[in-house]
């Protein structure tokens, strides 16, 4: 009689039923959770007819411990007869690329890009991932500590669809976690009962994951003085918010065409037919047209609880012509009898500029410079200090959250295009200037302000796309940002009185 675990894996199969020679792409790290979960399925596999192919990434920042994790799924695959992708990333470069504040999300983040890429190229329509009962306790309590609501509080579902936007037009790949009724202690044993080795990652001890804060302080102290079978009860809690959003989606899907208006990026809601449903549609109706409308972008929407309070509430407030601004450049806006979730679409991309191009600056009057860098050209020329000049006080794209930090002045267009012009002071420029883009940890004094915010803020509150912000270039001095060309100046760098002027040109290469 087979173990316990391959009759809890078969009924999982059975019950995702994929079709017949399909591939299916185990994801393998090396510990007892994947190890296992790898054999039962080695073990199912010619019953469900399914073609296996293991995944392992190294994340490349446990040094050869790592590399020996590798080694181990290559060497059991091989022994399984198995093909294997095998490869290794930086974490720690992609989260500085992606911008991410988090180290755990951006390895995540790059781990499932990897699977993703491995299930394209063996057209697999699924991934296989080694998440057990313990893991569902633990997420749903994570979930719990950040303020989640029900969606936060499912959890882990047996098979879901791929969570994030999909980069290529083939069908993504679902996700399948065959091992959410069964326990670590589920998963070392049936290693042991087979005598199969695994390997013991250290990073589930490193004390700066939140994660592992929970598995081995906050869970063992619940159990301890609270309920010794917490771990059931959180899988509990996932099992009935599971069940209730599955419900509310249903109703969701009656009143969706009575309530919702679609067009291209955008989705518009009848205030009227909106309200009249209960409180727990409207919070998911709103939810899934975020979602709906982010579909096509190229980064997942985190959208928290926080927003869609700020969604009601701009819902249920009769106040007319308000906005707010909302991940991914959404916007939501109330207007007559509707709510309106608007996101904008994605513009071409500036021409790079790579690395710091230093800018000559004029040191006589009327003296007029033309340099380039990396096929920009940049014109400067000083303006008399008793010639008229024009402050470029431009604030963020409106609409204007209510919150917004900037002082409402007159905008030009909502997305000025190049070539682009900036009239700064002269003696505050001082005698060294660079142009490049932005680095981690750039701060900037928007005009119009008296201190100073993260350059990542101003994109965010002046709704920039993600896409575009790498390629704006950037005047700076060793005071800081004098201007993001196209945006907005420094305060400390807007022209002043009797002192001479700087006007700057900036026109990008011709297209190829």
């Amino acid at each position: 009689m087979p173990p316990n675990l391959d009759r809890q894996i078969a009924a999982a199969l059975r019950r995702a039923a994929f079709p017949p020679g399909a591939a299916l792409i185990v994801a393998a790290s090396g510990g007892p959770d994947s190890t296992a979960l790898l054999r039962a399925l080695h073990r199912l596999a010619p019953n469900f007819r399914l073609r296996l192919h293991v995944a392992h990434l190294n994340h490349d920042f446990r040094g050869a411990e790592a590399d020996h994790d590798a080694a181990f799924v290559q060497q059991l695959a091989d022994r399984l007869g198995l093909p294997a992708s095998i490869d290794q990333q930086d974490p720690i470069a992609y989260q500085k690329q992606r911008r991410l504040s988090s180290f755990e999300q951006a390895a995540r983040e790059m781990r499932y890009a990897f699977l993703y890429a491995v299930a394209q190229s063996a057209r697999a329509p699924a991934i296989a991932l080694g998440h057990t009962a313990d893991d569902q306790a633990e997420t749903v309590l994570m979930h719990l500590l950040r303020g989640a609501g029900p969606q936060g509080l499912r959890g882990m579902s047996q098979l879901t669809p791929w969570p994030w936007p999909q980069p290529h037009t083939q069908p993504a790949p679902q996700l399948f976690r065959p091992l959410l009724t069964a326990t670590k202690a589920d998963t070392a044993a049936y290693c042991q009962t087979l005598y199969q080795p695994y390997r013991q990652d250290s990073g589930n001890y490193m004390w700066r994951f939140t994660r592992n804060k929970i598995r081995h302080d906050l869970i063992p102290n619940l159990t301890r003085n609270y309920n010794p079978r917490i771990r059931q009860a959180l899988t509990r809690l996932s099992r009935a918010a599971a069940a209730d959003c599955d419900y509310i989606q249903t109703q969701l899907n009656r009143h969706w065409p009575t309530i919702a208006q679609e067009t291209p990026h955008q989705i518009t809601f009848n205030i009227n037919a909106l309200t009249s449903l209960h409180p727990a549609l409207q919070r998911q109706a709103l939810r899934r047209a975020a979602l709906t409308i982010t579909a096509d972008a190229p980064d997942p929407l985190r959208l928290r609880e926080t927003h869609i309070e700020s969604m009601l509430d701009l819902l249920h407030n009769p106040q007319g012509g308000r906005a707010i601004n909302l991940p991914q450049g959404i916007t939501a806006r109330r207007q007559n009898n509707t709510i309106q979730l608007t996101r904008q679409a994605a513009k071409p991309s500036l021409p790079p500029l790579n690395g710091d191009h230093p800018i000559p600056i004029p040191q006589n009057p009327a003296e007029t410079i033309q340099t380039n860098a990396d096929g920009w050209r940049i014109t400067i020329q000083t303006i008399p200090s008793n010639h008229p000049v024009t402050i470029q006080t431009i604030p963020p794209n409106p609409p204007i959250s209510h919150e917004s930090p900037y002082p409402p002045n007159p905008a030009p267009p909502n997305h000025p295009q190049p070539p682009y012009t900036a009239q700064l002071d002269r003696n505050a420029l001082g005698n060294a200037a660079i142009l490049r883009t932005r680095r981690p940890g750039d701060r900037f004094q928007p005009n119009g302000m008296t201190g100073t915010k993260k350059l990542q803020d101003y994109f965010t509150d002046a709704k920039i796309p993600r896409q575009q912000r790498d390629h704006i270039p950037l005047l700076a001095t060793p005071r800081g940002i004098a201007w993001i060309a196209g945006h907005r100046t420094a305060q400390w760098a807007t022209p002043r009185k009797n002192h001479p002027t700087l006007q700057i040109t900036l026109t990008p290469p011709p297209n190829p």
